[in-house]
């Protein structure tokens, strides 16, 4: 890679992280409710790994994918607002039951709180966000959760990053934004946010196109190791 073509420094007042795929594996608690919701309608199911390629987009695409997948296209509102609401309840009654925490993150949220604000910025709905932080024993590391509760606010849109910003009062060039997939490095680029990308997660490996100047992680302890060696701006928020 050139000189010209490096990532600009990570000089940030504030973080903010994925979910699902970055921060935790979901993915058999995600399949998990899907069938569970398909099940209602008299659907076929769907193995782990044709589940995790859906994921990152929310639940709306999710169900979106799974009927196109089962060749049910141009169907009515009302199938797939069946499906969402079955699926709200089994994420809600089991958020996390099957996942993982990804290895390193405790330790690395634990090493960057004591620097830097940190919130969580999801295409899940907000409440179903909260249940899974709280059930992963990782809610009390962020000052605040921003859930996609509509079409409109799901990343790759800006939104929920520029409200993030707004909540910290930082600025969207100094909230770095961590993440795994093109929607995360999209919304980063959308809202002018500077962006790492977590190779550990679902994305595929040339997601990382979405953002010209996107920081590659290998390991969660890769990002506090980067940012380590970044001079902090002074009155950054606190």
């Amino acid at each position: 890679m050139s000189p010209a073509a490096l990532p600009r420094p990570l000089e940030v007042d504030a973080i903010a992280f994925d979910l699902d795929g970055t921060l935790v594996d979901s993915a058999p608690d995600i399949q998990q409710a899907l069938n569970s919701a398909l099940a209602s309608e008299h659907l076929a199911p769907y193995d782990l790994q044709q589940v995790v390629s859906w994921i990152g987009d929310g639940p709306d695409a999710l169900i979106d994918q799974a009927l196109t997948q089962a060749g049910i296209v141009n169907s009515s509102m009302a199938l797939p607002r069946r499906l969402r609401a079955a699926y709200d309840r089994a994420a809600l009654q089991q958020p996390f039951t099957h996942g993982t925490v990804f290895h390193g993150i405790p330790q690395a949220l634990r090493q960057l709180q004591a620097d830097w604000p940190l919130v969580v910025v999801t295409n899940k709905p907000t409440a179903l966000a909260h249940a899974v932080l709280q059930a992963a024993g990782l809610q009390g590391f962020f000052r605040s959760v921003h859930g996609a509760d509509s079409r409109e606010q799901r990343k790759p849109a800006p939104y929920l990053l520029q409200a993030a910003g707004q909540v910290l009062g930082v600025v969207p060039a100094r909230l770095l934004m961590v993440g795994d997939s093109a929607a995360d490095l999209g919304a980063a680029a959308a809202a002018d946010c500077p962006v790492a990308f977590a190779r550990w997660g679902y994305g595929k490996p040339g997601a990382i196109t979405a953002h010209p100047r996107a920081h590659p992680l290998d390991c969660p302890s890769a990002l506090p190791a980067l940012l380590a060696s970044r001079p902090r701006r002074t009155g950054s928020v606190t």
